[in-house]
């Protein structure tokens, strides 16, 4: 028998059918093995504001996405999630509407963009409940969602300010500053609630994942601003990454 009879006759015993998928969890969606759902509140939060995600189509792909811990922490109705790379588009059902609601802010770092902790909080002078825009893919995904879509240049821009070290420990993040979807989210949703508590309780989800992923041999990730000021980021950086950096404050 020839080297190629013989790996003909290798390959034909090989299954057509595909392989075995794990057992998935029916809520988050993820390997049973590796679920963070026991990390969601006992009881899904129901804030009076609501936070509406514009979520770049790529990051569908992502393994490791908090957005929808976001939504499976909080009632329906108060996390909604419409995808695409322009907004809002005729399939965004209701999207329209939200964007030209009076209290619907968006939460982007615009030239003009204000401290989000300078808004009252929902109760306060009259406040009412707000609808938080937000845009869920990579740096640069969500920039061209932004500019892409005119309807955000005319929402109120707000930021965060003194931002905490993001606990998405078991990924590294562009620079010191950046936070996942969900501590985005939880951490605004907390400043517009006027109600800290709601933060912790968000995150509970993201600290049980990374825990368990600890403790089956992750390590802890340093942003890549950090290795590159400590001279250990192992790979070239890009131009647009160098650019960030360099209109970062040096620490004094």
């Amino acid at each position: 028998m020839t080297n190629e009879d013989i790996a003909w006759e290798e390959l034909s015993k090989i299954s057509a059918d595909p392989p075995e998928a794990r057992d998935k969890c029916i809520q988050c969606k993820r390997p049973v093995a590796v679920c963070w759902c026991p990390g969601l509140p006992k009881q899904r939060l129901c804030p009076e504001s609501r936070i509406i995600i514009l979520q770049h189509p790529a990051e569908v792909k992502r393994c490791l996405r908090t957005a929808p811990m976001l939504a499976l922490g909080l009632e329906d109705g108060k996390c909604m999630t419409f995808r695409g790379k322009k907004f809002p588009l005729p399939k965004h059902e209701g999207l329209a509407e939200i964007l030209n609601d009076k209290d619907t802010i968006l939460l982007y770092p615009s030239p003009g963009a204000m401290a989000l902790n300078k808004l009252d909080p929902v109760g306060t002078n009259g406040q009412r409940p707000y609808n938080l825009v937000l845009l869920d893919g990579t740096w640069p995904q969500a920039k061209a969602i932004y500019h892409a879509s005119p309807a955000l240049y005319l929402l109120r821009a707000y930021k965060l300010v003194g931002v905490p070290a993001s606990e998405y420990v078991i990924r590294t993040q562009p620079t010191e500053g950046c936070l996942s979807t969900l501590e985005t989210g939880a951490l605004a949703l907390s400043i517009l609630e006027g109600n800290q508590q709601l933060r912790n309780i968000m995150l509970g989800p993201l600290h049980y994942l990374c825990r368990f992923q600890l403790e089956n041999g992750a390590v802890t990730h340093q942003s890549k601003e950090f290795l590159i000021k400590q001279k250990t980021y192992p790979k070239l950086i890009g131009r647009r990454l160098a650019k960030q950096l360099r209109m970062l404050p040096e620490e004094s």
